[in-house]
């Protein structure tokens, strides 16, 4: 929850996980609604399911406004193809993030990678790269445009 507050307001998660014990974005999609399939408007918050990572990514980086969630996966051909010359702005995050469970505490177990947001920007727009620049003290962020 720290992270979707620090961020601020979101008008789309199109992978959210039904019975999500917070608001991530003033509309959430879950599995039923298939949000890679679904009309997607406003700044996007996106912490896909990570099989899938490549096609949530690149439907972000075509809508071209919004952060992702993402594990640190910086040799991939997704992050070649839709990160690296399509974002604006990478926040490599500061040791490990505690994930949540869907009844709201905490989980004890560590991912076994760094996660990194990942900010698109729409054109003539610095929104979401400013976004991870306000919390660059979580970790350090690299601006790409």
């Amino acid at each position: 929850p720290w992270l979707i507050e620090s961020l601020g307001e979101f008008d789309l998660d199109p992978c959210c996980p039904p019975g999500m014990p917070w608001r991530t974005a003033r509309r959430m999609l879950t599995l039923r609604e298939n949000g890679l399939l679904t009309t997607w408007s406003g700044r996007v918050f996106l912490n896909p399911p990570y099989s899938q990572m490549r096609d949530w990514i690149e439907r972000l980086a075509n809508h071209g406004n919004g952060i992702a969630l993402l594990f640190a996966r910086t040799d991939t051909h997704a992050f070649h193809q839709f990160v690296w010359p399509r974002a604006s702005a990478i926040l490599f995050i500061r040791g490990r993030l505690r994930f949540f469970r869907l009844d709201g505490t905490v989980s004890r177990q560590l991912p076994n990678v760094s996660a990194v947001l990942v900010a698109y920007d729409a054109p003539f727009s610095t929104a979401n790269a400013d976004s991870l620049i306000r919390i660059c003290s979580r970790g350090c962020v690299l601006r790409l445009r």
